[in-house]
């Protein structure tokens, strides 16, 4: 992921929502250095803002839902909220929550695409979105773990207009030429009750330390560090509240 600033149809914003908001923002501090900056407004239901040397990277959340999981939800940009809404009703989504004001921060959305992966549309106001992507400790990718690529690459075009670079093994997802996301294709390795759904990939300055230190820290590691084709390491990791998300050694470029 190349953009260095929210751009209207890309991942912009990712929040976590925890039973145990205090533990998760004790982890994620530990593992990227964020600080944690409560909205302190009672309206606010105990959002809190995890800073990354002063600058907003992502929230963490009480559960606001009887039935909600513990994980991490990833917002697109969006400028029309509500029209977006409706291109996800007529390419075969649902919505959980139709648009909404969140005070004066924006309008969004909490939407499912047809096989069920949960993402979120933010249309800001006062908060862009993150102030700092692709930096170590900050979001850096978004992947779409799913049982239908074949459907999810009709969907994504159709509400954001998304660009598709497929390969043998894996889906790139694009705007204005620079790839921001991918898409993984569920196998037998996925046991059958984890639903679709969209991974978080945040830099690190090393995969294998940031690995290790969620370990001592009570996290899983589901998938260790790895090379990729470009030499760059990645790894999969669950939290000790139950949320997922990716990790990826940064280079010299993000």
């Amino acid at each position: 992921m190349k953009q260095e600033s929210v751009t209207v149809g890309g991942p912009c914003w990712v929040e976590h929502g925890s039973a145990d908001p205090i533990a998760a923002e004790r982890f994620y501090g530990e593992i990227f250095g964020w600080q944690a900056e409560p909205d302190e407004r009672p309206e606010a239901g105990g959002y809190t803002f995890m800073k990354l040397d002063g600058k907003v990277a992502a929230a963490i959340t009480p559960l606001y839902g009887e039935g909600q999981p513990t994980a991490w939800t990833v917002s697109f940009a969006v400028d029309d909220a509500d029209a977006t809404a409706a291109r996800i009703t007529e390419a075969g989504g649902s919505l959980i929550v139709a648009p909404t004001e969140a005070l004066d921060l924006g309008r969004f959305v909490i939407a499912a695409d047809p096989s069920g992966a949960v993402f979120a549309l933010w249309q800001p106001r006062a908060l862009l979105g993150a102030e700092v992507l692709n930096e170590p400790g900050a979001l850096g990718w978004v992947e779409l773990v799913t049982r239908d690529p074949d459907g999810s690459r009709a969907f994504y075009p159709a509400v954001f207009g998304w660009s598709v670079n497929p390969s043998e093994r894996y889906t790139q997802w694009g705007l204005s030429g620079e790839d921001f996301g991918g898409m993984l294709t569920m196998d037998d390795r996925f046991p059958p009750q984890v639903p679709p759904h969209w991974l978080p990939y945040f830099a690190v300055a090393d995969a294998d330390v940031a690995t290790f230190r969620a370990g001592n820290l009570g996290g899983d590691v589901l998938m260790p560090p790895v090379s990729m084709a470009n030499d760059r390491r990645i790894a999969v990791l669950r939290d000790p509240m139950g949320a997922a998300f990716g990790i990826y050694a940064a280079g010299p470029e993000g």
